[in-house]
């Protein structure tokens, strides 16, 4: 009969028995000599949030994303299907903002060293056009919407507009979501993710800068070149402080 001793730990086993009694025939005893037991930890440690020193960043924030700086407060990221159309919410809103942020401070630096006579951006819709105000805001509505539906359906189904619906000869290679090439991209720039953290790092300070720009324009009734001319000339006079204190 034999008889064997087992644990959940690896265990060595030497059998135990004279040599008299297995020569007379007699049952034969295994017994646990030695037992060495392995125990291996690990530890996981959560990715450090690089926006602020000291906290951890969420479990579903694993730094893959360009612009993943472990910061979502409100936990939007943690449905993985809003994620994505997130990620590429917040791409267009801050090409957008670098759009219009350039285009309220360009017009009014060409305005003022005296290159063009542009009309600031707050006075813009003074000005008149080929259609009224009310024509180009449906214009305006009905080609955003068109653009909007079909950047909806490339998110859903990648790559099922890259042909154009009207002009059959003009198509887009195949492609990332939301860096679509071609002629979106005249320069011919790879979408790396050094590339892709900048843009969205821009995009970020263009959103900023632009809801600056209206509170500004808001608070002193002016432009941000005239405002930063106003303090450049006197900076003790001329400040948030000022502003702020006359309220």
């Amino acid at each position: 009969m034999v008889t064997a001793i087992t644990h959940a730990s690896a265990s060595i086993f030497r059998p135990c028995a004279s040599k008299s009694r297995f020569l007379n025939g007699s049952s034969v005893s295994f017994t646990q000599m030695r037992s060495h037991s392995y125990t291996s930890s690990f530890k996981v440690q959560a990715r450090k949030a690089e926006w602020l020193p000291g906290l951890d960043s969420p479990d579903y924030l694993t730094g893959s994303l360009a612009g993943d700086n472990g910061f979502d407060p409100l936990g939007l990221a943690e449905d993985p299907e809003s994620l994505r159309w997130f990620v590429q919410g917040e791409l267009v809103n801050g090409r957008w903002a670098m759009l219009g942020v350039a285009g309220m401070l360009l017009p009014q630096i060409l305005t003022k060293l005296g290159l063009f006579n542009i009309p600031e951006w707050f006075d813009a819709g003074k000005e008149q056009y080929f259609a009224s105000s009310s024509t180009l805001l449906v214009i305006e509505f009905l080609l955003f919407n068109y653009v909007e539906i079909r950047r909806l359906q490339d998110i859903k189904n990648p790559g099922s507009v890259n042909q154009d619906p009207i002009f059959k000869q003009y198509s887009l290679a195949p492609n990332e979501v939301g860096y679509p090439g071609g002629v979106f991209n005249p320069l011919n720039l790879e979408p790396t993710l050094e590339l892709k953290e900048k843009e969205i790092a821009n995009g970020r300070v263009a959103m900023l800068a632009f809801l600056g720009l209206v509170t500004q324009y808001n608070v002193t009734g002016k432009g941000p070149f005239e405002n930063l001319l106003q303090h450049i000339s006197d900076p003790w006079h001329n400040s948030i402080v000022q502003k702020l204190s006359a309220y």
